[in-house]
């Protein structure tokens, strides 16, 4: 029998140990190809509900499933094998009961085998990130801007200006940590209140236009690969990813049009007998 080398997957409590030590490199991923190429380089690979915006072409997140989920969650976890992968419970599967959310997230784990569920989290998520957690499903909440809210909150806009806005997402962030949760991922505020945030719990911060002041970052990886026009504000483009297929599906169709493809030798050869 041949040895083989197994790779471990990053723990839950692994993430909550790099609190204020090394930073935490976190992407999001929906298909097992590039969940093969980011699981080299992340921590955390989150199957985020943004699914539903950067691949399903929809305005916002709220129309996401929880069978949506479940698929891509199945493909990011075919394609990794070190990070510890995260799926979003998506709008309207955790929010009316605790029962609710235990049947939604019990459900993700078992049908993807990933590792941990993300839930938004307001006033109302402590007693369920508890009740997740005392059953075993590691819990990531969310404070901030928080887009399943967006009809609520009006719009994708930055959280924090009023300062009764600040101490809520304080108190949600201290809530959510003293209810077990692994990590809380801070998105659309000022450094200041990062800051203020990161401080006040003991599990990291994983921030998204939150600033440096986190203990990790998070982007959307479509958006940090140049794959649209339009990205927030906050995200540094690293690639052209638009402008190389664009390109290259160019050259493509000029080939075709051209009939110089496919070279003679690369076709397929049969003999008949």
């Amino acid at each position: 029998m041949s040895a083989q080398t197994s790779v471990k997957r990053i723990t839950a409590p692994q993430i909550t140990e790099r609190k204020n030590g090394k930073p935490i490199v976190c992407l999001t991923a929906y298909d097992a190809p590039t969940a093969n190429i980011l699981d080299e380089f992340c921590d955390i690979l989150l199957v985020g509900d943004s699914v539903g915006m950067v691949v399903h072409g929809f305005t916002t997140t709220v129309g996401v499933t929880l069978d949506m989920m479940i698929l891509h969650g199945q493909a990011v976890m075919r394609g990794s094998q070190k990070a510890l992968v995260v799926v979003d419970l998506p709008f309207g599967s955790y929010e009316d009961s605790v029962e609710t959310a235990f049947r939604s997230a019990s459900r993700v784990m078992m049908e993807t085998g990933c590792n941990a569920v993300k839930i938004e989290s307001g006033s109302y998520a402590a007693e369920t990130i508890s009740y997740l957690v005392e059953r075993g499903i590691p819990v990531m909440s969310h404070v901030g801007l928080r887009p399943q809210s967006m009809n609520v909150l009006g719009g994708f806009r930055a959280r924090g200006r009023r300062k009764v806005v600040e101490d809520e997402i304080i108190a949600n962030a201290i809530a959510a940590a003293n209810a077990g949760s692994f990590a809380v991922v801070v998105e659309g505020t000022s450094a200041e209140i990062a800051e203020k945030v990161t401080k006040s719990v003991k599990i990291p911060t994983i921030g998204i236009g939150a600033s440096k002041k986190c203990d990790g970052q998070i982007l959307v990886t479509p958006d940090m690969l140049g794959q649209f026009d339009r990205v927030p504000k906050f995200v540094k483009k690293f690639a052209d990813m638009k402008g190389l297929v664009e390109g290259a599906v160019k050259d493509y169709a000029e080939q075709v049009g051209n009939r110089t493809f496919p070279a003679e030798e690369n076709t397929y050869k049969f003999k008949h007998k």
